[in-house]
């Protein structure tokens, strides 16, 4: 069973809630909900085959608790479809800084360039 798949239930979904609260027993689970204890299992089942919970027996009694290591694939994905960070005024002035600073270290180089004699061109070497 795909984590997606085992996620589009409201019902399963509401179960992970609570187990992330604690580990639970089926009864407990049901009475947080109107359907019945069989109808509780089938969902818990659900979630198991998608490695979403995990049963531990504690005596007679099984307790399901969660098991969160799936959940980074739909972490993952709702990373992926995140809008990017808006560009801000401060990030536009920021880069008109750094335009301004790289084209005045431009016209200073090129400033230099024309008033220093080049080395290889000395008077020695023309005559």
């Amino acid at each position: 069973m795909d984590v997606f798949t085992a996620l589009s239930d409201p019902v399963r979904r509401a179960l992970l809630v609570r187990l992330a609260e604690e580990s639970c027993r089926v009864v407990d689970l049901a009475a947080d909900h109107e359907i019945s204890r069989p109808a509780i299992s089938r969902h818990l089942r659900v979630l198991s085959e998608a490695g979403l919970v995990a049963a531990d027996d504690h005596g007679r009694e099984r307790h399901y608790r969660l098991i969160r290591t799936p959940l980074r694939q739909v972490a993952d994905l709702l990373t992926a479809l995140a809008p990017r960070p808006p560009i801000t005024a401060g990030d536009l002035d920021a880069l008109a800084t750094e335009v301004h600073r790289t084209s005045r270290d431009r016209r200073r180089s090129a400033h230099r360039g024309h008033t220093e004699p080049n080395p290889s061109h000395r008077q020695e070497d023309i005559a």
